[in-house]
């Protein structure tokens, strides 16, 4: 690193990505702001440099041993810093230890006998509350709220005509449960059921898919759709409902094909957004009606919905939000993106399922292909096709927002 570089950094001040400390920090309190660090996003500790941004430089003998003894001694799973040190003119100079985001989070301290999980909040390191350990065991893949046990819940709160409609139908089971318990133990090693204190509970995977009233138990579940004649939400909304129901749709599957007999919450909601997706042309064709035009491609707003429901974070106590404007369509997904997926992956077509039963089964109706590539092959260039614009996606620790412009 230059000097004019870190002397920029150090101009900046302290952040979420960079932390000033002197040369006599304590082994447990270096350990603390690299774990917050990579907790988060990654970032720079600059010891030689005091709160106020003046450097005093170091002065302790063999420090890049003592640095890299402290990150394999107390902290968990392995961090492989980068250590640099920047000399100045006037004979002082700063270590700067450097790593990147963590992708087996949560990261540790290991102190005192006791496992400490440490998160940057701004430009401060703090204990982990019990929510976010919960969201960076998922994010790290070390937790699947999927199969949680949803409280007040029992298998009654399942759709039992969709759930034999799921096994005989999609699934083509020829040994259809007939009992029972037959039932209990098929759904519990589906993943739909699951026993917590002595009692059967509906999954969050089992409730979202075949519930016959998610959000009575669940209510994050569902969804929040809007639409305003305006580029921003106003008072006055055309369209403000909360949908509720049963993801999958129930089907008659034949020889011939399947027909949609009742419809599940994907179907319900494009019933619901497509008035305001489109509108009637001014010309009349040769059957004497008029055509519906469309402002964005009808799959790519499917496919936007089917990737919210099937990603979204669980841990994250808010509905899934679509919203159309009078110059975009935009879908809020709760959660960040997850373990190392970013933006340009996602982009790539690299797959990284956060949700892998609620993926299959929804890949088992077909409303996911068999690539789960939906991004690459359908939102990006059905909306270029169609509108002319690329879509714009956009990520942070709370969601991960899809944008199509008309």
């Amino acid at each position: 690193m230059l000097k004019t570089e870190l002397l920029e950094i150090i101009a900046s001040g302290e952040n979420s990505g960079v932390e000033f400390k002197r040369d006599d920090i304590r082994p447990e309190q270096l350990a603390k702001e690299i774990v917050a660090m990579a907790n988060f996003q990654g970032g720079k500790v600059l010891i030689g440099v005091e709160d106020d941004g003046t450097v005093s430089g170091i002065q302790r003998q063999n420090l890049e041993e003592w640095v890299m003894n402290i990150v394999q001694e107390k902290i968990h799973p392995m961090i492989l810093p980068f250590y640099e040190v920047v000399k100045f003119d006037d004979g002082k100079s700063v270590a700067v230890i450097s790593f990147p985001q963590g992708l087996s989070k949560p990261y540790v301290v290991r102190h005192s006998n006791r496992e400490e999980v440490y998160v940057r909040v701004g430009s401060t390191s703090r204990l982990a509350t019990r929510e976010q350990q919960m969201r960076l065991f998922e994010i790290g893949g070390m937790l699947h709220t999927e199969v949680m046990p949803v409280p007040g819940t029992n298998p009654d709160c399942l759709d039992e005509a969709r759930l034999q409609n799921y096994i005989k139908d999609i699934l083509r089971d020829p040994e259809l449960p007939t009992t029972p318990a037959e039932w209990q133990s098929r759904l519990l090693g589906l993943g739909f059921l699951t026993q917590a204190a002595g009692m059967v509970c509906c999954t969050i995977a089992g409730l979202i898919l075949f519930g016959k009233n998610p959000r009575k138990y669940l209510k994050q579940a569902g969804l929040r759709v809007f639409s305003f004649n305006s580029e921003d939400k106003k008072y006055q909304a055309e369209l403000d409902e909360i949908l509720d129901g049963p993801m999958v749709g129930r089907w008659d599957v034949t020889a011939a094909g399947k027909t949609l007999v009742d419809s599940g919450l994907i179907e319900r909601f494009m019933q619901t957004i497509s008035p305001f997706i489109s509108k009637e042309s001014g010309q009349i064709d040769g059957g004497l009606r008029r055509e519906t035009e469309l402002y964005y491609p009808i799959e790519a707003i499917r496919e936007s919905l089917i990737n919210a429901l099937a990603h979204r974070d669980w841990t994250r106590f808010v509905e899934i939000e679509v919203g159309n404007y009078s110059n975009r369509f935009e879908v809020i997904s709760p959660g960040a993106l997850p373990n190392s997926m970013t933006i340009e992956k996602m982009k790539a077509g690299q797959r990284s399922p956060r949700n892998t039963i609620v993926m299959e089964v929804l890949r088992d109706y077909g409303y996911v292909d068999f690539r789960g590539m939906g991004v690459r092959v359908k939102i990006m260039p059905l909306t270029r096709q169609h509108t002319g614009k690329e879509p714009e996606f956009t990520a942070s620790e709370d969601y991960l927002k899809t944008v199509l412009y008309r």
